[in-house]
């Protein structure tokens, strides 16, 4: 819903405030005049004001120094000067000092003020939506570097994690060798030393890596879950172990397996 427009007109001359007014009158704004620069800045620290019209010349503080104060204090207001003198340097100091939406000449246009004014609205509008954006933007932005540093955090945790879990693997006592998509991931030093193998299996394919024995079980274990039973590895005997792993989509498809020499029971 949009608010209400609030227009200030400042100017010394009393004539001058009553054409303004008078020019409003159909409008559904609402007009506050102030006779001097320090009657209008004691009217915007009490009223929320969008569009300030002031003259150029005034006594003890010009239009300029005027709408400079009200840019710096209340910046998303828009600001127009009116003048009688239209020498370009005192337009030039209007805009760059007060950074004046328009300069307007005395006497004016009744029809060209109104569509100025009617103007100066809609870039407060567009303004205002555009304040709005950048400070929900800002907020996103907050929100997604607060999101990014918990899961900066958590993969940092993960990753400890998964390297505690390798490391606790590696130091295992029995032989274990982890296969993810038919690819050997994981293989301890209990077991490149009870099989043979002396890491000869990881990294490989298990076509490649491992016997037709331990592939056919690996296939069994995929299809059941678990599955025990005595088998050779290179040659020695014992009992192997295996688990999949992933069937609920938790983790990474795999299989694990365990190998107990028969030498060692």
């Amino acid at each position: 819903m949009e608010e209400e427009i609030r227009i200030l007109c400042v100017d010394d001359e009393p004539n001058v405030l009553n054409s303004l007014r008078r020019l409003f009158i159909d409008e559904t704004y609402t007009i506050l005049t102030a006779a001097s620069a320090q009657e209008g800045l004691e009217l915007l620290a009490a009223e929320k004001v969008q569009i300030v019209i002031s003259d150029y010349r005034m006594p003890n503080m010009n239009g300029v120094e005027f709408l400079s104060e009200v840019r710096t204090r209340w910046p998303d207001t828009v600001r127009i000067v009116l003048s009688g003198y239209a020498d370009t340097a005192s337009i030039v100091s209007a805009i760059n000092e007060g950074q004046i939406y328009k300069f307007v000449p005395k006497p004016w246009n009744d029809d060209e003020l109104k569509v100025t004014v009617a103007h100066a609205i809609e870039r407060y509008y567009l303004f205002k939506k555009n304040a709005e954006l950048t400070s929900e933007l800002v907020k996103v932005n907050e929100e997604l570097k607060d999101l990014l540093v918990e899961n900066s955090r958590l993969l940092e945790l993960k990753g400890k994690m998964l390297e505690a879990s390798q490391t606790i693997i590696f130091s295992l006592p029995v032989p274990v060798l982890g296969i993810s998509e038919d690819i050997v991931v994981q293989c301890n030093q209990a077991w490149a030393e009870d099989t043979g193998d002396r890491w000869a299996a990881l990294g490989k394919n298990i076509e490649n890596a491992l016997s037709p024995e331990v592939i056919a079980f690996v296939d069994e274990v995929k299809a059941r879950g678990k599955m025990t039973r005595m088998i050779s590895i290179n040659g020695i005997q014992g009992w192997i172990f295996g688990s999949a792993m992933g069937l609920d989509g938790s983790l990474p498809e795999g299989v694990m397996l365990v190998f107990i020499r028969g030498d060692s029971i």
